[in-house]
């Protein structure tokens, strides 16, 4: 006896319940397949948001950190990296635009040279290190051509406070008095006409003698200078 014999020998009431117990089945069978299927997943936050990781105030643990909000994609403020310091230098001597630059660390004295403007047309590089490093509050002094020590050793710009060589007041030329902080062509005519005048000075304490030059300008004149 085949299937459909069968189901024709069935009364009204075991057909009813046949298609019961089929319809249970199958309806089983596709809510099984639909929950073996992939659930999307809801993002509660846009990439970038912020997410912050609250710590409850009823138990917090003893010694434990506190809560810090972390945002996806960017860096947290409390590691971010400082800001690189900035050297101030004083350019000033033989250049076309003397004055105070900032620079960054690694520059070099021929980029403050540069961001003077240049050195000008009298100006003896030569007598400077221009890949020597830049220091804060340093002062790089250009000097001019002809501008050196008695002893023949170059005046050496370039560092905190003017010349590391003592210039003679005796014996410099005009371009070499120059070369000293707060000396300018006025003053260094000035003090090579006083010893024209009155002869060689016998001590650094008689600069203050030459007109234009007072106690504040003979102390700064001190380190600098020698008889």
């Amino acid at each position: 006896m085949d299937i459909r014999e069968r189901l024709d020998g069935l009364s009204r009431g075991e057909l009813a319940g046949l298609i019961i117990v089929v319809i249970a089945l199958l309806a089983g069978v596709g809510l099984w397949y639909t929950r073996s299927l992939p659930r999307p997943v809801d993002v509660a936050t846009t990439a970038g948001s912020v997410a912050p990781v609250v710590q409850s105030p009823f138990a917090p643990s003893p010694g434990a950190a506190p809560a810090v909000a972390v945002a996806s994609g960017s860096v947290s403020a409390s590691a971010s990296v400082s800001a690189a310091p900035t050297l101030i230098v004083d350019v000033a001597g033989a250049v076309r635009k003397p004055g105070v630059f900032e620079f960054a660390p690694g520059d070099r004295v021929i980029d403050a040279v540069e961001r003077a403007g240049g050195a000008l047309d009298k100006a003896d590089l030569t007598l400077l290190n221009l890949a020597a490093p830049l220091t804060d509050g340093q002062q790089i002094l250009v000097p001019k051509k002809g501008a050196a020590a008695p002893s023949g050793a170059p005046v050496t710009g370039g560092v905190p406070g003017g010349p590391t060589t003592l210039v003679n007041i005796n014996t410099a030329d005009e371009p070499t008095l120059e070369t000293l902080n707060g000396v300018g062509p006025v003053l260094a005519a000035a003090i090579i006409q006083y010893r024209t005048e009155h002869g060689p000075f016998a001590s650094i304490d008689q600069l203050d003698e030459v007109s234009g030059i007072g106690p504040a300008t003979l102390e700064d004149l001190r380190s600098q200078v020698t008889v």
